[in-house]
């Protein structure tokens, strides 16, 4: 007989009552996640699995829960592991203290700077530690033909993944207009992905470009933020994941859509978390409170954590508090706050009064760090002039900030001058703007002008650039601006603010220019110090770094800088930075 032949039937009698479980949960108020109901009883654990919800389970640990709330561990289904600046490894700890057990992340980050080799690493470094991280293959790699990016991954690249049992399905197909016009190699990487799930990104799309969308078989959407775009989207048979994260909240606008005939057809997701929010804010857990207090059911709200996305994914095993599934369970002081007080992972605790209390330290990355880390980043050497704009007498096409939003306007006004080339105007709050191509050490450097940072001196620069992660900058003068890319390409990514001649504050990411080795106290300590050093040089933008990386992304109106030059998004191609005279 095989060995699985015994466990199971080891389990069988466990369920029965005729052996001890390994450990039982006693006296708790557990969430029925199927039926909606809450179940006085216990949860018996055996080889981590729920072997039997009931009274009278015995077990040779047993934890007297006192009342408290069970639920399945928290599951979210999409998160972008790289907006935390922590690599899987390291974010885990992190989500777990939340009752987050599961989540599935797009790597589109990492994969537009190393490719495969970047994906291959995320799966490794989150592999053997007690906590689920499943991944969906990146879909659009480069974004678009306007930028640089590390990596291009087309059908025949993404193949490689396919088959890997964590990569569940192709992720976000964020181009859209390359469904509708029936794009060859956007709808090789469909076929590809064709039995697997295919999750979308189509913001604002309606009526028949949404059928047409949603005829290639892609399942979900987490881009909603209006009511009726998130109604009809529901109607024609989408998961609507409703995001609230850092950059993008969407709950309030979308939550009065969820009710009892149509509440399995939602998920809560974060979409991008960013380090501090989870220091200071938290998770799912968070969210879970906020949903609730906007008026949702608890036990509704739960069923958006974990059944729905879980049934969504094909996780058959999680998702529920139910025998036969995985022991994946958080148990929280009450339904309002969702205050964590246990998590267990597999049968195991993981985590008592919000504390952490076994989770492996990972020493052994199977892809070295080294190998992705700890070096300059790949730039041509730059020049005192490589900054420099020739002055036309032409007015000047100017990226203006749209305050609280990712996206920019186009002013177009004359700009000054020093008598040959163009100069900033701290009196206008108009700066000279770069992105630096940082993959391939072309020499390519995009060079701008933008409007809404209000630094009165210094520079500040980044290697977190949406979507390729080339170098961006913003500064009072060329020399400083120089200065700051230099470090970040000395650091090998990460983000640096200077003044003058002296460096004021830096936050190194040396994994992929993307993530750092540093625990979330650390980083949170470094990003807290670049914020105040923003402050100090005359930036009053509550996240000036955020606005900046996104200020490189050219599928986000209206104007915005890559390195390949100056995007006019509305018409979708590189524009010159003086209007044409006559």
């Amino acid at each position: 007989m095989s060995s699985s032949i015994e466990a199971l039937k080891r389990r069988i009698l466990a369920a029965r009552g005729e052996v001890p479980a390994d450990l039982v949960l006693k006296d708790g108020n557990i969430v029925n996640v199927f039926s909606g109901e809450i179940q006085k009883g216990d949860v018996a654990f055996f080889d981590g699995i729920i072997v039997g919800i009931g009274t009278e389970y015995h077990g040779k640990e047993e934890v007297d829960l006192k009342g408290k709330w069970v639920a399945p561990g928290l599951i979210d289904g999409h998160l972008h592991i790289e907006s935390s600046m922590l690599p899987p490894s390291r974010l885990a700890p992190e989500l777990l203290v939340h009752g987050t057990t599961t989540i599935v992340s797009d790597p589109h980050e990492i994969a537009n700077v190393l490719g495969l080799d970047g994906v291959r690493f995320m799966l490794e470094d989150s592999r053997s530690i007690p906590f689920d991280t499943f991944f969906m293959a990146p879909s659009c790699v480069p974004a678009t033909h306007l930028e640089t990016s590390g990596a291009t991954l087309g059908a025949s690249q993404l193949s490689e993944l396919k088959d890997n049992p964590r990569i569940l399905g192709l992720a976000e197909m964020m181009n859209f207009p390359g469904v509708m016009m029936g794009d060859t190699d956007v709808l090789e990487k469909i076929d590809l992905f064709k039995e697997k799930i295919i999750d979308g990104h189509c913001p604002l799309l309606g009526g028949r470009d949404l059928q047409a969308y949603l005829t290639a078989g892609i399942g979900s959407d987490h881009e909603s933020s209006r009511k009726g775009e998130g109604l009809e989207k529901v109607s024609s048979g989408m998961m609507l994941m409703i995001r609230e994260g850092t950059s993008a909240r969407d709950l309030e606008a979308l939550l009065p859509l969820v009710n009892e005939k149509n509440s399995r057809r939602f998920c809560l997701v974060s979409d991008d978390l960013h380090a501090e929010d989870i220091m200071e804010k938290g998770h799912l857990d968070a969210t879970l409170k906020k949903a609730v207090e906007l008026g949702l059911d608890p036990v509704t709200a739960l069923q958006l954590v974990t059944l729905n996305p879980a049934e969504y994914f094909g996780l058959k095993s999680r998702g529920a508090v139910a025998p036969g599934y995985c022991a994946d369970i958080v148990v929280f002081h009450d339904l309002s706050d969702f205050e964590v007080a246990l998590v267990y992972k597999n049968g195991r605790k993981v985590v008592d009064s919000s504390t952490l209390i076994d989770f492996p330290v990972r020493q052994d990355n199977g892809i070295p760090l080294e190998s992705i880390r700890h070096k300059p980043l790949n730039m041509a050497p730059m020049g005192p002039h490589s900054l420099s704009i020739q002055h036309r007498e032409a007015k000047a096409r100017i990226i203006e900030l749209v305050p609280g939003q990712i996206i920019t306007s186009m002013g177009i006004e004359a700009v000054k001058s020093d008598g040959q080339y163009v100069a900033t105007d701290i009196d206008s709050d108009t700066l000279k703007l770069c992105v630096v191509e940082r993959h391939l050490a072309s020499g390519r450097i995009g060079v701008g002008l933008v409007r809404g940072f209000g630094l009165r001196q210094g520079a500040i620069a980044t290697s977190v650039a949406h979507d390729s992660h080339n170098v961006i900058a913003v500064g009072v003068s060329d020399d400083e601006i120089l200065r700051a890319v230099e470090r970040v390409r000395i650091m090998g990514g990460g983000l640096a603010v200077v003044a003058g001649n002296d460096t004021l504050a830096e936050a190194p990411l040396e994994i992929a220019g993307l993530m750092s080795s540093e625990s979330l106290g650390t980083l949170v300590r470094q990003l807290k110090a670049v914020k105040k050093a923003c402050l100090h040089i005359g930036c009053s933008l509550e996240e000036p770094f955020m606005i900046l990386s996104f200020l490189a992304l050219p599928v986000i109106p209206e104007i915005k800088l890559t390195d390949r030059g100056l995007v006019d998004v509305n018409r979708f191609e590189i524009v010159s930075l003086f209007e044409k005279i006559g």
